[in-house]
């Protein structure tokens, strides 16, 4: 409980001033209504009026908990309605751009570690390909695949977010893979340890930390990636989607709610990762 406590007590902090932005913000609905309407209204009056609009311009938190509730538990699981549905969909682009991500940055940082010429002529690269704006990016992927004749929305989404992924992978592995010292390789050559022996038995099993690390990040980047992919590919399923039509169509609750889900999600994800790293480390002995 006493661990708990800081957190609870930032989490109080937070939720009292967004109580206090909904009014601020809210309440000036209230007043051109009043003014329309040849009326004065006091602040007694005007608070519990920003709590329940039907479009306010910020949710107070237990409108956004409510229309999240509903959206989860309210909706059968197969409506276009559910939260669930739509974060399925977007969980199925996510894993399919994270695995791709997880593939190319691993494939890259062995190739660095491996070759030096791979580390002057690809690692300043995909440094700088990472200044590029994704949400400009995206709608070029998604011309590009349609010119390719891909007509699957799945793989523009999941190229964005293999784009996102990749590079935590990348840095991290490079550096795991490094980690060990002179007098370790040393030790390995005197027992006569080829490279490839000593990629396996020594640098892989060290550079672990840093992958599992690497991959708290990347999933939360890669469900990044596939929310942005899925507004410019005009995508009316996932919580990307979601979040567009709250936007386009003036319901902002269905957007917090699409967005309060992305990050339940996330977080659910990054759990999975630090679980898997877990039974990882019990495989291979680690000590807690």
């Amino acid at each position: 409980m006493t661990s708990a406590r800081p957190v609870l007590t930032v989490l109080a902090a937070l939720v009292a001033i967004w109580y206090a932005a909904s009014v601020w913000m809210n309440a000036t609905w209230v007043f051109d209504q009043a003014e329309r309407a040849g009326q004065s209204v006091t602040w007694a009056e005007v608070v519990p009026q920003t709590m329940a609009q039907a479009r306010p311009l910020l949710p107070p938190p237990h409108q956004v908990a409510a229309e999240l509730w509903k959206g989860v538990a309210g909706q059968k699981i197969t409506s276009k309605r559910s939260l669930v549905y739509h974060g399925l969909i977007t969980l199925r682009g996510t894993m399919m751009g994270f695995a791709l991500g997880i593939v190319l940055g691993v494939a890259l940082a062995v190739s660095i570690v491996r070759y030096r010429v791979m580390e002057l002529s690809v690692m300043p690269w995909a440094i700088i390909s990472q200044t590029i704006p994704i949400v400009a990016l995206a709608p070029m992927i998604l011309t590009l695949s349609n010119q390719m004749g891909i007509d699957s929305r799945e793989v523009p989404k999941a190229i964005i977010s293999a784009y996102l992924s990749f590079f935590p992978v990348l840095v991290s592995m490079v550096k795991g893979l490094r980690s060990p010292d002179q007098m370790q390789l040393d030790q390995l050559k005197t027992y006569g340890a080829s490279e490839n022996q000593t990629f396996w038995k020594l640098r892989l099993p060290a550079s672990m930390p840093y992958f599992f690390a690497s991959l708290k990040v990347a999933v939360a980047a890669a469900l990044i990636g596939t929310i942005v992919g899925e507004l410019p590919t005009g995508a009316i399923e996932g919580l990307g989607a979601r979040m567009l039509i709250g936007s386009q169509f003036g319901e902002p609750l269905i957007m917090w709610a699409a967005l309060f889900a992305a990050a339940i999600l996330a977080g659910m994800l990054i759990v999975t990762v630090g679980v898997i790293e877990r039974l990882a480390n019990t495989r291979m002995g680690v000590r807690p």
